[in-house]
Parts: C-alpha cells; structure tokens; sequence
C-alpha cells in the first residue's frame, strides 16, 4: 500500500475528497500523516477526527523545518505527497525524493506563480477576460507552478461571473480531478 501526506496550511479541502476516496475504495492509498505549518490549520482537526497522524511543522517548533518534514516522511515510510493549499514553497530536500503534486485552481501555464492561489487566480482570470478556466493537477519541482502536467479539467465561465462564484465551480470541480490524477500517479508507482 501506497503512503501519502497531505501538507496543508489552512483548510486542507482536498484531504475530505482524498480520505472519501479512499474509504469509498476509488484510490488504493493510505493517508499516513497529514503536515501543517500553521497551528490553526483546519486541517489538523480534519486529521485528528480522521484518526490521521499529523504534525505541526513551522519555524517556531523546528530550526530546520525542511529536514524535520523530511523525517516525518521516512519515519511513516511516505512516497507521495499531496499539496492541500500549503502556502510554503519546497525544498529540493522533499521534491527531489519523494512525488509531489499540487491541485492549481487554473489552466495551467496561465495564471500561475508566486502569488497565484485561491481568489486571486479567479479574480486575475475575470480581470483578463477569460471564457475558460480549470484545475490543473501537476507534479512539483522548485518553481512554483511549472512541474509537469498530470491532468487538466477545464469549465466555461459564465457571462456574469464573478471570482466567488468562479471559485465555487473550481473547488467543485477540484475534488473529481484531484481523484482522477492521484488514480493515475499511483496506478504508475
């Protein structure tokens, strides 16, 4: 069986759909250990209920956060980690060694970056006008958002529509997709 842990930094929305998906038998995989940088993380709570293990690992608990995480990693003998809205950029340490993938709520390469998450991918594509958006679900490297495509599921916008309500439909849409590529990286594990 397959390990995985999911960073998240606030509500970790993902990990209802993955743990879901995995009780429902439509992922083959065993969340291990679910890892927040922030104490209020939503997450965290999400893990306990669960009866996942979980750490806080910040740079107030740890002099060295990366090789702590890293730790945590091989002592619950992960493989895959499985971004959730974790604010914090990582290190070669962890994406070198272990398969990193990240949920972006946009079409990828387009508005994507430092800076690019949450409602500002969705006001940033009303802004420009867009008749498309979607979720892209790609490998992580060192640079933010530029890791290799795992898959792309697209919506047309509205004629009326609004970052909120863009961002409604892409969290909707989020949950299928994350499923969908996480089926297909770990069936190539």
């Amino acid at each position: 069986m397959i390990n995985i842990a999911i960073f998240a930094s606030h509500n970790g929305s993902s990990l209802d759909a993955i743990y879901s998906a995995i009780k429902n038998k439509k992922l083959n995989c065993n969340i291990a250990l679910v890892i927040s940088n922030n104490t209020n993380a939503v997450a965290l709570q999400k893990a306990a209920l669960y009866n996942i293990e979980l750490a806080l690992v910040n740079s107030k608990n740890s002099t060295n956060p990366d090789e702590k995480i890293h730790e945590l990693l091989k002592q619950y003998h992960c493989t895959h980690i499985f971004l959730s809205g974790y604010m914090k950029k990582l290190s070669p340490l962890l994406t070198q060694e272990f398969t990193v993938i990240n949920s972006h709520p946009s079409l990828l390469p387009k508005f994507g970056g430092s800076g690019m998450y949450g409602h500002y991918v969705h006001e940033a594509v009303i802004d420009a006008g867009e008749g498309l958006s979607g979720v892209t679900v790609h490998e992580v490297n060192e640079e933010y958002d530029s890791g290799k495509i795992i898959l792309q599921k697209s919506l047309i916008l509205t004629k009326n529509e609004t970052a909120l309500s863009l961002e409604s439909k892409i969290k909707e849409l989020e949950k299928s997709t994350i499923i969908e590529a996480l089926v297909k990286v770990l069936k190539l594990s």
